[in-house]
């Protein structure tokens, strides 16, 4: 299973969300901090669920980073997040 597919899995599960992509943006870091031969360092989330309803910007990242730890998130060098509640 690839980090990208820990990631949607762990999504899924805890958010049930109605819209998710995550999509593996490494090879754009390729010489940058963190990144490392072979991928899966550097991960774009958009992610929409109702669960984020009512929460501040600060809280939907505090329960998507709580859903993947420690793994993935030990794992992986970045994270952009792109969350609604839509």
């Amino acid at each position: 299973m690839t980090v990208a597919q820990e990631i949607a899995g762990k999504l899924q599960e805890a958010f049930q969300p109605t819209r998710l992509e995550v999509a593996d943006e490494s090879e754009r870091h390729r010489g940058h901090s963190g990144w490392q031969e072979g991928g899966e360092t550097h991960f774009r989330v958009v992610i929409s669920s109702p669960a984020f309803a009512g929460l501040s910007r600060i809280q939907c990242h505090r329960k998507v980073h709580e859903a993947l730890s420690p793994n993935p998130m030990a794992d992986i060098h970045a994270l952009s997040l792109k969350i609604s509640a839509e």
